[in-house]
């Protein structure tokens, strides 16, 4: 497998390249339309192709990448079932799998954040790791206040879905705001605090009083990457 995490530090935001080293087929993760020319750069110099791109769920914080990259590429464009932007080429339910290659990501349908949000379970070499989205963050969580977010339905799909992975399964977030980079399924079950809670009314009330402002290109990013970022 090849993978490559990247970085936008404007947003935060983490994207994801995995191809297969055999095939040379490629996807990217949540890519960032203000870092399109890295991501062309970084497909030309690993000798790789772009066969789809993926969106988690409809992003507030950023415009994504995935017009531009159909544009340049020619890739087919992803998004879950549930989200709103009629620009995608194909959508995904939960338990589909995504394939590149040999490879093959098991979409799995964790609302909450949004009401669209998927993460990614991917075994290969010998390991498993997901890619959580805004759903499960490195030491916290998504926050479930805007866009047809749900404490309730973050709850279960943090404890009845992602926590049941392996706990050496390696996780990838969609953000980190404290220079994280990584984590595990054992990790985050023990040390993080927003799932130290009691029960499901705690942590409802946990994230129903963050009091968090909202993102500063929401009215901006939300009806564009309903676009695919080509608004």
């Amino acid at each position: 497998m090849i993978f490559r995490q990247l970085f936008d530090v404007d947003s935060s935001t983490y994207t994801y390249l995995i191809a297969d080293e055999i095939t040379r087929e490629a996807l990217f993760i949540d890519a960032v339309k203000n870092r399109l020319n890295t991501y062309l750069q970084l497909l030309r110099e690993l000798d790789v192709k772009l066969i789809k791109a993926i969106d988690t769920h409809v992003h507030a914080d950023h415009v994504t990448a995935l017009g531009d990259l159909r544009d340049a590429t020619g890739c087919i464009t992803l998004m879950g079932e549930q989200s709103s932007a009629p620009c995608v080429n194909e959508r995904f339910a939960d338990g589909d799998m995504i394939g590149i290659g040999a490879l093959k990501l098991q979409a799995m349908y964790t609302p909450g954040h949004t009401d669209d949000s998927y993460s990614f379970y991917l075994q290969a070499d010998n390991r498993g790791y997901v890619f959580t989205g805004d759903t499960l963050l490195i030491r916290g969580s998504g926050r479930t206040d805007f866009q047809s977010g749900s404490a309730d339905a973050q709850y279960d799909s943090l404890f009845n879905k992602l926590l049941t992975l392996p706990e050496n399964t390696v996780v990838y977030p969609g953000h980190d705001y404290k220079g994280w980079t990584s984590s595990s399924i054992g990790e985050e079950k023990h040390h993080n605090p927003r799932l130290q809670v009691k029960n499901k009314e705690a942590y409802i009330e946990l994230m129903n009083n963050l009091k968090l402002p909202h993102p500063q290109l929401m009215d901006i990013a939300v009806p564009a990457n309903q676009a695919c970022g080509k608004s």
